[in-house]
């Protein structure tokens, strides 16, 4: 049995609104052991957050994991958010550092948490959170190398991290040598890979750019020359997908976790067909 979670972010107009719903309420039947709600650089979407998280709570069976970081806001405004998520019913939060507002060079904010390290220790503290954090298989941007990383990532699981989860990653080979890395150094906590499904292959190429995350030349060719064919790149992306999937599971990863960017069909046609 293969646990699934699924990524959105909170909406900006009431067209979109009415996508994010009807993307979730298609996923919904997939029993996802959780549905996570991004927060934008900085925190700029905290409230729009906050009022999707909640609504998934009131009105659906999902179990929401809240976003939160720690970037640009003082612990005083990042403790009144956690102490709003708990009264609205969220027991699980995933938790970052966040980029900065104008996406350059981390600088802590002068009455907040240096790093997700300490926003982990915090919200470990609260004794109530299941506490999801992230870890970058390919490095993350601003790391001296992949074993910096890890090192990182033991700090917050000693902090009190549950689980994390991985940059989209799109070579199954970058995460089985990760997993044996972790595994060398001692971390024992579930890392659940980080799919993304989809059929817009030149936006994805460009959020791989700026967070670090390779294409391997084989994916790129099968997108070659399907710039204006929808329907091809869209079986290309179903075929890509559940054959990583596929990969992962038979390699003894149970869980996955899908980067829907809101939007359902094409996850969904994945996941039902690992059943």
């Amino acid at each position: 049995m293969v646990n699934l979670s699924f990524e959105f972010f909170p909406p900006k107009t009431e067209e979109s609104e009415k996508k994010l719903w009807s993307s979730i309420k298609h996923l919904a039947p997939l029993n996802p052991k959780f549905v996570s709600v991004t927060y934008g650089s900085g925190g700029s979407t905290r409230n729009r957050t906050h009022k999707c998280v909640e609504k998934i709570i009131n009105e659906t069976n999902l179990r929401p994991a809240a976003h939160l970081t720690c970037v640009s806001s003082s612990k005083m405004e990042v403790d009144q958010v956690i102490a709003n998520y708990h009264e609205i019913g969220v027991r699980h939060i995933v938790a970052l550092r966040g980029d900065m507002p104008d996406m350059g060079t981390f600088e802590p904010h002068p009455e907040g948490y240096s790093d997700s390290v300490e926003l982990v220790k915090t919200l470990h503290n609260f004794g109530i959170f299941e506490i999801t954090v992230a870890t970058y298989p390919e490095s993350h941007p601003e790391s001296k190398s992949i074993d910096d990383d890890i090192e990182f990532l033991k700090r917050k699981i000693d902090a009190g991290a549950n689980r994390a989860i991985t940059q989209f990653v799109f070579d199954a080979e970058i995460l089985f040598r990760y997993r044996d890395k972790t595994e060398a150094a001692g971390i024992n906590i579930p890392i659940i890979p980080g799919i993304m499904p989809t059929t817009n292959f030149k936006n994805v190429k460009n959020m791989a750019q700026k967070c670090g995350a390779s294409i391997p030349n084989w994916l790129e060719k099968k997108y070659k020359g399907l710039d204006d064919d929808h329907n091809a790149r869209r079986e290309v992306a179903k075929e890509v997908g559940l054959d990583f999937c596929e990969k992962l599971i038979s390699n003894d990863y149970i869980n996955l976790h899908f980067y829907t960017l809101n939007q359902a069909d094409l996850t969904y046609d994945i996941c039902s067909s690992l059943y």
